[in-house]
């Protein structure tokens, strides 16, 4: 009975390790990880230069391929329905590391094959504070990072909130119509390391 006992206990425990074990910290970050929600499944790489290239797997539309630097400022996207990349006038390194309170604007065109730019746009990231975030059994500790996207001519094309966690340089949730009734979350539910 006893053997038996003990045989619950450390299946029990053992489970519990490995679910511990699922958290990615910024140390096995390095090594890639996987983000998930329903009906998307996201895998982030670092790469050479800052940069944090992510897979994102869709159930309802192609693959697309995104490279971010310091894992928040999109600078290429490539997917089925075209290829994008935004060419900064402003050296992004000295954005970071992010600090509450911090306010910037960067200038870039947005370049596309058989597409010429028009104008140039806008992105204003205004940090405004820290939060725990949640995903399955993990927290973290991310920046409530404000991000206004404007055109040319100072027309706002998207905004919203980015819930970023610096040490796995990945942004878990973005927040919409932020303070108002409409207010609402999208987000990963899951994460697990990436599969060698």
């Amino acid at each position: 009975m006893r053997i038996a006992v003990f045989g619950v206990v450390l299946a029990f425990l053992s489970a519990g390790v490995a679910q511990a074990g699922q958290c990615i910290d910024a140390k096995s970050a390095r090594n890639g990880f996987v983000l998930a929600r329903p009906g998307i499944q996201s895998e982030f790489r670092p790469a050479a230069g800052g940069m944090t290239a992510v897979a994102n797997i869709y159930e309802s539309q192609s693959p697309q391929t995104q490279f971010l630097f310091a894992g928040l400022i999109e600078v290429f996207r490539d997917s089925d329905t075209g290829r994008v990349a935004m060419i900064p006038f402003a050296d992004l390194r000295k954005l970071f590391p992010l600090k509450a309170g911090a306010k910037s604007t960067i200038e870039f065109v947005e370049l596309s094959p058989n597409k010429q730019p028009k104008s140039t746009k806008t992105l204003t990231l205004v940090v405004k504070g820290k939060e725990a975030f949640r995903l399955g059994t993990c927290k973290y500790n991310v920046l409530a990072v404000n991000e206004t996207f404007k055109n040319g001519a100072g027309q706002t094309l998207d905004a919203f909130t980015a819930l970023y966690a610096p040490d796995l340089q990945a942004v878990l949730a973005r927040r919409y119509d932020e303070g108002t009734s409409a207010q609402s979350v999208n987000g990963y539910e899951t994460i697990k390391p990436l599969a060698e």
